[in-house]
């Protein structure tokens, strides 16, 4: 298979697309690593296997609606499955698979079967010490924006996925990109002040406009290049309690159709009253694991 990612919203040829078969049981407190999936271990609400199948179909269906190729994982007993853009993704013809954390080393191997149908030569594996995953980056055209933690939130943080050296790591591989980074905040504890990845706090739609919100990012100085750079006129501003819900993490499907959360109603009206076509879909329980549409979504092949 031929790779080609060059930006979110060109229009979509093929997706791989998380399952949710076999999942395994709620896990532990222990074994969680983001706090949004403590919160709703402790209240009772950890979404269950059938929900997350259910929610996954009616996403594949929208897929299949518009001609895109969906791809899937083989499926693993025992493993969480569900969020295909932390164990992978696509920069222009290469796809690069990060270090991620060792509990969740085994969701690579469902991915075995598709590798073998890919030219070694477009496969990258990052070296050890060098980590960054697929929800802090973020294609757009000869742009590559990167969420990433300093030395001392990353070693404090177990929410913090991408380090500098990931960052560097990326420019090193594409020099011919401007890459631009960011600081996100992070919490252990808190899921109203954390931003687990870049998309949870900012996505680019359309082909000049853009999702933000401000409180996801560390530095104000962040904040305001991305202000400067799509405009405020095409930033559609979201606040701390919505991307708590990940308002964000939609998912373009072209430059004109996006797929959002059906519970997105505030979004869901602004992006139609900028022209945007939506498609909606139920997918609030695997949102309760600080997960959304692009966080299970990795694009293969657009157009462009």
């Amino acid at each position: 298979m031929d790779f080609n990612i060059k930006d979110e919203t060109s229009k979509l040829n093929v997706v791989m697309l998380g399952i949710a078969t076999d999942m395994g049981k709620k896990p532990v407190l222990q074994k969680c690593y983001d706090p949004k999936s403590i919160e709703n271990i402790l209240n009772g609400t950890y979404p269950k296997e059938k929900d997350c199948i259910q929610e996954l179909n009616l996403l594949k269906n929208i897929f299949e609606k518009y001609g895109v190729k969906v791809i899937q994982p083989k499926n693993i007993v025992g493993v969480n499955q569900i969020f295909t853009r932390d164990i992978s993704f696509v920069i222009e013809d290469k796809l690069i698979i990060p270090n991620i954390i060792d509990d969740r080393m085994q969701e690579i191997n469902g991915m075995n079967d598709f590798l073998f149908s890919v030219d070694k030569k477009n496969i990258i594996n990052v070296p050890d010490n060098i980590f960054i995953e697929g929800g802090d980056v973020i294609l757009h055209n000869d742009y590559i924006f990167i969420g990433y933690s300093d030395d001392y939130d990353f070693k404090k943080y177990k929410v913090a996925r991408t380090n500098k050296k990931g960052v560097d790591y990326i420019q090193e591989l594409f020099p011919h990109k401007k890459i631009i980074s960011f600081q996100l905040n992070k919490s252990d504890d808190d899921p109203y002040k954390n931003a687990l990845h870049l998309d949870c706090c900012f996505q680019p739609i359309g082909k000049d406009m853009a999702i933000l919100c401000p409180d996801g990012f560390k530095k104000d100085k962040d904040v305001s290049f991305l202000f400067d750079f799509f405009g405020k006129e095409n930033i559609i501003t979201i606040n701390r309690n919505q991307m708590y819900q990940m308002y964000s993490n939609v998912f373009s499907i072209s430059n004109d159709l996006i797929i959002s959360e059906e519970n997105f109603s505030s979004l869901n009206h602004e992006l139609s009253k900028r022209g945007f076509k939506v498609e909606t879909v139920k997918y609030s329980e695997i949102s309760k694991m600080s997960g959304l549409l692009r966080c299970s979504t990795m694009p293969l092949k657009r157009e462009g």
